[in-house]
């Protein structure tokens, strides 16, 4: 590959991963407005774990469609149709006077944000060079964490000056700008149409039929309901502590941070040839002790940085689960498969864990009053994680041969 391909190459990935945290700054504008919107609409706490789980509804439900989609029109369009989606429902979601409204364009931002997600790792697998595969994709798997520490800070410290409606349509605006860019910058790609709906579904099944792929799905989630919890509710979780929102939208900010320095970490240990599996039964038992550090215990105000330490030390850690599954999820497709499709299902399954782990949380804290009982769900999930981990390692484990692919 010449100097200027590969250039544009790496153009592309950059410009793909940028353009995912803008999407993911979606999901994570919501929880430093959570205490603000939750007190000017007059909704319960359980209905606040609805509004931060909800918005992954589209991707239980529609990550093999939009996978199809992909088939049909390309990864690409697919990709920026997805932030059309998020321009409309963030729009629309400013106009909020009660929460049924909101839910309903959570709703739509959620098929935005997945949209891009499961184009994401595709879109990365043709265009990053092959010797910096692993680090791309490192990086993809850390979007999520970036997102989370500009979203939950960002959203913080605005709303001390602002109205979480003007932020809905700034955010709305920011998602128009990387478009063009898009365009320019990732080749079309060749599609079959219409005429190739019956080869792509037949992809699909195939991809579908892949214990792997569902073992896979299910490994994520288990990561994912705990972290989607811990972090979503961290904001309200510190201001139930005497912080103030400001404080409160750093702390949660820097923890999110942290994971996306996990998952770049995380990359370069596979480009290294770490173990798979070691790095993944490491996280899960790191999040396990972790969570019990964070919430099992009533710190004393001289004290409370250690909690702080515990949820950071859960956040980068943990991260190796994401990046590590990311990096899998695109050698993943069987033969005669779709990337995409395994991808797309991937999401549709952790994204159970997404959508429940707040609202089992909620649901603790409601029953229990009392967030200390959170660690009972951190530390069901990470042992489900670790007995998942190992049933996939089995036999010929795709999790052996992650590092030797593109490196």
């Amino acid at each position: 590959m010449d100097q200027s391909a590969e250039q544009r190459t790496n153009t592309a990935w950059i410009l793909i991963v940028t353009t995912a945290v803008i999407a993911a700054l979606h999901i994570w504008k919501l929880p430093s407005s959570l205490p603000v919107i939750q007190e000017q609409l007059g909704f319960s706490l359980l209905t606040a774990g609805v509004l931060l789980g909800v918005v992954q509804v589209a991707g239980m439900l529609g990550g093999l469609l939009f996978s199809l989609l992909a088939e049909l029109i390309s990864a690409r369009w697919t990709f920026i149709t997805g932030l059309c989606l998020l321009i409309l429902g963030s729009s629309i979601g400013s106009l909020s006077q009660d929460a049924t409204l909101l839910i309903g364009t959570r709703i739509i931002e959620g098929a935005g944000v997945i949209m891009a997600a499961v184009m994401g790792p595709g879109l990365i697998r043709m265009h990053a060079p092959i010797p910096r595969l692993n680090q791309a994709v490192g990086w993809w798997a850390g979007y999520m964490g970036l997102a989370t520490f500009i979203g939950v800070f960002t959203t913080a410290w605005y709303l001390q000056y602002f109205s979480w409606q003007s932020w809905w349509l700034i955010l709305a605006v920011l998602t128009v700008l990387p478009i063009p860019l898009l365009i320019r910058v990732i080749p079309p790609e060749s599609t079959s149409g219409l005429a190739g709906v019956r080869v792509a579904v037949s992809r699909i099944k195939i991809t579908a039929s892949s214990g792997r792929v569902w073992l896979s799905g299910l490994i994520f989630g288990c990561y994912t309901a705990q972290w989607m919890a811990v972090i979503g509710f961290l904001p309200s979780i510190y201001q139930t502590f005497g912080f103030s929102p400001l404080t409160g939208g750093f702390l949660s900010g820097l923890v999110g941070g942290l994971n996306a320095v996990g998952a770049i970490i995380t990359g370069m240990m596979l480009q290294r040839g770490a173990s798979a599996q070691t790095m993944l039964i490491a996280a899960f038992g790191i999040m396990a002790l972790t969570s019990v550090g964070t919430f099992a215990f009533n710190y004393p105000d001289s004290l409370m940085f250690l909690q702080v330490v515990w949820v950071g030390i859960f956040s980068l850690c943990g991260a190796m689960v994401p990046a590590t599954m990311t990096r899998l999820a695109i050698d993943l497709a069987p033969p005669g498969g779709s990337v995409p499709a395994a991808v797309g299902l991937m999401q549709q399954i952790f994204n159970v864990g997404n959508f429940t782990g707040p609202m089992i949380a909620a649901w603790l804290v409601t029953v229990n009053h009392t967030w200390n009982t959170t660690w009972w769900m951190t530390v069901t999930f990470a042992v489900l994680g670790i007995g998942l981990i190992l049933v996939l390692a089995r036999g010929d484990s795709p999790l052996r041969k992650i590092h030797h692919r593109g490196s």
